[in-house]
Order: C-alpha cells, then sequence, then structure tokens
C-alpha cells in the first residue's frame, strides 16, 4: 500500500470512528479521548503514508505493551495490510484457507491461494454495515478478518456467597480483625456483597441450506466466543442433525478450527428440523445442566420444514432452563422484515432478545447481547 492514500480526504472523519471502534472490539480502550489525540496526530503527519498513519496511531490509540499486538492485528486488518515505518511487510491476520464448507460462489480469496485485495478504511466502513451474505470473495474476506478480532464480554451471575466488597453489607467478621489490630477501634468498616462468577453460553448455529451464506461468519464469531472462554462455551450445529463442535473450534487458530469443525458438520446446507434438534439438544444436554442458567444463543432465520408447533415448545422449554434466551436471525434486518415464517413465529414469544447477524456491525451488537446488553431491544420477553 506503499504510496496510496490510507486517510483520503473524503470520509477521514469515518475511517477514524471506523478504525477506533474497530479496535475497541478487540479489548483496546481507544475511547473518545484518544481518538481525538489520534486525529490531531494525523494533522502533523502525512496521511497518504501507511507508516505515518501507523506510528500516530500506536502513539496515541496504544495505553500499554499488552495494546500493541491487538492494534496491530486491526491496522492491518482495516487498512488492508498497510506498512508500518520501519517498511516491514506485516502478515495480514486470520486463516491462511477458508474452511471446506464456504457456499458456492463465496469461497474466501484466500482459500484459493490468492490474497485478498486491499480494501480502503472508508471502505471497510461500509463493510461493516454491509450483509455479509451480498458481499465478494474479496469482501468476505476482509469481514473475516474482522470478525476474528471481536473480543466478547462474558455474561456473570450473582452466587449465594458473599466476598469482600467495597460497599453492600456490614461484614462483622472481617471488621473486628481489623479492629483487634488497632486497640478495638473499628476505623474502617469492612463490606461484603454477593460474588460472581462467569455464566456458561450455548450457541446454536443453523447449517440449513437457506443460512449458507451466513454460517461460515457466524461460526467465526463462535470460535472467538470459544477462544475468549474456553472453560464456559458449547457450540452445536443444528440442521437435519444435532453436532456438538466445541472441542473443533478450541484450536487457537481461525482457519484450522473451521476447517475442524467442517468436517465435523455432515448435514452443511441441508433441510432444517429445528424443533427436532433443539428438542433433542435438551433432552442430551440441556436438561443434565448444559442450558441451565445459560445465556443460549440460536443464530438461524427461523425457517422450520418440520412441526413449527415442536418449535415453540422447545424454545419455551429452553427459555425455562436458560437464564436468557438470544436469537439471532440475519434476516431481521431487511428492510418491512415481519417474523411471518411458522418457526420463527412459534420461537419469538420465548426469546428474550432478538436480533440480527448479518453484519460484522450486528455481530459486535450480538457480542454486546450475550454480555448482557441489549444494543437492538429486547424481545417479547425482555
Amino acid at each position: 500500500m506503499n504510496g496510496a492514500a490510507v486517510l483520503g480526504a473524503d470520509g477521514a472523519a469515518a475511517a477514524i470512528a471506523g478504525f477506533a471502534r474497530a479496535l475497541r472490539a478487540a479489548g483496546v480502550p481507544a475511547d473518545t479521548a484518544r481518538t481525538a489525540a489520534f486525529a490531531e496526530a494525523l494533522t502533523a503527519v502525512d496521511p497518504v503514508r501507511a507508516g505515518d498513519v501507523y506510528w500516530a496511531g500506536r502513539l496515541t490509540l496504544c495505553s500499554g505493551p499488552d495494546d500493541l499486538g491487538p492494534y496491530d492485528a486491526c491496522f492491518a486488518a482495516y487498512f488492508g495490510g498497510a506498512r508500518p515505518a520501519d517498511g516491514r511487510r506485516r502478515p495480514p491476520p486470520g486463516p491462511p484457507r477458508t474452511p471446506p464448507w464456504a457456499a458456492d460462489g463465496g469461497e474466501d480469496a484466500a482459500g484459493r491461494g490468492a490474497v485478498p485485495h486491499p480494501v480502503a478504511a472508508d471502505r471497510t466502513e461500509v463493510l461493516r454495515h454491509a450483509d455479509i451474505g451480498r458481499l465478494s470473495a474479496a469482501e468476505r474476506a476482509e469481514v473475516a478478518r474482522l470478525v476474528s478480532l471481536i473480543r466478547t464480554g462474558r455474561p456473570r451471575r450473582r452466587t449465594r456467597r458473599r466476598a469482600p466488597a467495597a460497599r453492600g453489607g456490614l461484614d462483622p467478621r472481617r471488621t473486628l480483625a481489623a479492629a483487634a489490630r488497632t486497640d478495638g477501634e473499628p476505623i474502617r468498616l469492612r463490606y461484603r456483597d454477593r460474588a460472581e462468577r462467569p455464566r456458561r453460553v450455548v450457541l446454536l448455529v443453523d447449517v440449513s441450506g437457506s443460512m449458507s451464506p451466513y454460517a461460515e461468519p457466524l461460526l467465526r464469531f463462535a470460535h472467538a466466543l470459544v477462544r475468549g472462554h474456553p472453560a464456559g462455551t458449547e457450540v452445536f450445529s443444528i440442521g437435519t442433525r444435532l453436532t456438538r463442535i466445541t472441542r473443533e473450534l478450541r484450536t487457537a487458530d481461525p482457519g484450522r478450527a473451521l476447517r475442524a469443525a467442517g468436517a465435523a458438520v455432515p448435514d452443511w446446507r441441508g433441510g432444517t428440523r429445528l424443533g427436532t434438534e433443539l428438542k433433542r439438544f435438551l433432552d442430551v444436554h440441556g436438561g443434565r445442566g448444559m442450558a441451565r442458567g445459560a445465556v443460549a444463543v440460536i443464530a438461524s432465520d427461523g425457517w422450520e420444514r418440520g412441526d413449527a408447533a415442536l418449535l415453540g415448545a422447545a424454545t419455551a422449554r429452553l427459555s425455562r432452563l436458560a437464564h436468557r434466551v438470544v436469537w439471532a436471525n440475519p434476516h431481521k434486518a431487511q428492510p418491512g422484515y415481519r417474523p411471518l415464517a411458522a418457526g420463527m413465529a412459534a420461537a419469538l414469544p420465548h426469546v428474550d432478545d432478538f436480533v440480527s447477524g448479518h453484519s460484522l456491525d450486528a455481530l459486535e451488537h450480538l457480542a454486546a447481547a450475550i454480555a448482557g446488553g441489549r444494543p437492538e431491544g429486547g424481545g417479547p420477553r425482555a
């Protein structure tokens, strides 16, 4: 990208804001003050030189050594593999090859041995909101890199046990113990409150034919969940069969993880029996504790070839076991969308958060919904 405009005159403000948002999604604390400092630093350098932009961002947006790795990865992904000032080419992040189940005509360019074409920052900002199912192979490769950078917050639950806290109820034992060290004078009161523990997340990804344009990015998102919280995340594919793919997605490299998951999924682009397979999940796994108190995420368009009433009953049963049920439907973002499909209509009354999952920005919103927020609004039970 040597000599090419990294930040052009048009859309520079949007590019700066989008880059900062990508950094925050990757865990770098690029807050408003740091973003403003980055914008000010760019006025003192040449914005058409990738090295100048790289170092201006690194010196203003990073707060410590732990931020350098995510910053380099985000910079390479967001600015299309631009060169740092030292002139050494940094390899772009992401898998070297696409999973074997890529949809017809939608295979990653990287999967054919080609290097994805660099995308300008303003174009990357457009890709953040674009429907993944309508992207070209090169654009899907860029989005795939950014999906792998998403950092997911962990939902937590309050336990009955109490632990030391800055505020809460008085802790007599610790207060008296501290007073014994000051001649019996309770100089400082001690408090305790209910402790928190991580909450399990269970993700069921629809891999049927109607979901084929979105299944790969959703599985990449699932890999990001597993990578961030390996001990408390379970992932299943669901279509005509239920397949547990948690172990395959625990591989650190996204490409190898998705290839392993693809080899384990026998019903890719098959039919849809959501009700039957959701009931099977509850009978085999959910009722034994996997879904109890968890955040259950179903990523599906809701098309059901079987009995829609069975899907509604299974979703109702899941809602009674789980702490929250989140449903991600890629078609929700389409103008004029209404949940008229029989399966979706039967399941929706038992869903807490009904969100979209059609774009990179929507997947970041999904991560926030899993962590406990409701950026797109709650569902009927919210």
